[in-house]
């Protein structure tokens, strides 16, 4: 059993989805190995167990878990496997790996990554036509820079375009600061993965304060490519791609809704 961990391990242990993809065709899936996936109890939280024995991550660390409704999610993601075990489907558990094995170590280079997403933020560079593409970025966007401003207390500037604008140094402190909250490895991992999905770390604070759903910061990240797509159509491997992301967008929501 402990070789065929390891193999899987192999495969969730990469951030890259094309990577993952690029390995997991490399090498055939694993077969399911267990009966069954449950809850066990630690001294500091919760870990799963195969038929009785706790998983660890790629880097052999227990796989350890602060609330029981984390652990549930995992644990739904072991048991739907089949005859094979399919690493792709398991986003929470990849998830996870990343925030103990990588985030863990070093949260601050995580944090400092989603305020440089936030100096640059898709929300403030605005078309400049045609005029509904930019009534609809008005729509979308306009309730979450203002949500920026009142709730964080950060006033950002916007631009038409893509010629770089230089954002308050007190706003992105500000966001910093309502960041710091979020102290635990799984919680930045989901911030950073709302953020770089979206491309927008306002986005990312909105979901996670609950100013916005996942799926409505979905939309509005989107409203540039939907409006491409209006006009010429839709490419069928750029909507796997994405269907592909939002699994992605959506087990980051889960699993920080499941640390409350």
């Amino acid at each position: 059993m402990r070789e065929i961990l390891d193999d899987l391990s192999d495969m969730l242990s990469d951030a890259d989805p094309v990577r993952r993809a690029q390995i997991k065709s490399r090498q055939p899936l694993p077969q399911r190995f267990y009966e069954s996936a449950d809850i066990g109890e630690t001294a500091d939280g919760y870990s799963i167990l195969l038929d009785g024995k706790p998983i660890r991550t790629p880097a052999k660390q227990l796989l350890e878990l602060p609330t029981r409704k984390l652990a549930e999610l995992l644990c739904a993601e072991w048991n739907a496997q089949s005859e094979e075990i399919n690493p792709v489907s398991m986003p929470v558990t990849r998830l996870v790996n990343t925030a103990i094995d990588g985030v863990a170590a070093d949260p601050q280079a995580l944090v400092e990554d989603i305020l440089r997403f936030a100096g640059t933020d898709l929300l403030c560079y605005r078309a400049d036509g045609p005029q509904r593409l930019v009534e609809r970025q008005t729509e979308m966007w306009d309730p979450v820079v203002d949500w920026a401003q009142t709730t964080l207390g950060a006033r950002f500037l916007l631009a038409e375009g893509v010629m770089h604008v230089e954002q308050p140094k007190e706003s992105i402190a500000a966001v910093g600061i309502h960041l710091s909250a979020f102290d635990g490895p799984i919680a930045i991992a989901s911030l950073h993965t709302f953020t770089t999905l979206t491309g927008s770390a306002l986005l990312a604070m909105a979901v996670a304060r609950e100013f916005l759903t996942a799926e409505d910061a979905w939309t509005a990240a989107h409203v540039d490519e939907d409006w491409n797509a209006e006009q010429w159509g839709e490419d069928a491997e750029a909507r796997a791609r994405r269907d592909f992301r939002w699994g992605e967008m959506q087990a980051a929501d889960r699993a920080l809704k499941s640390l409350s």
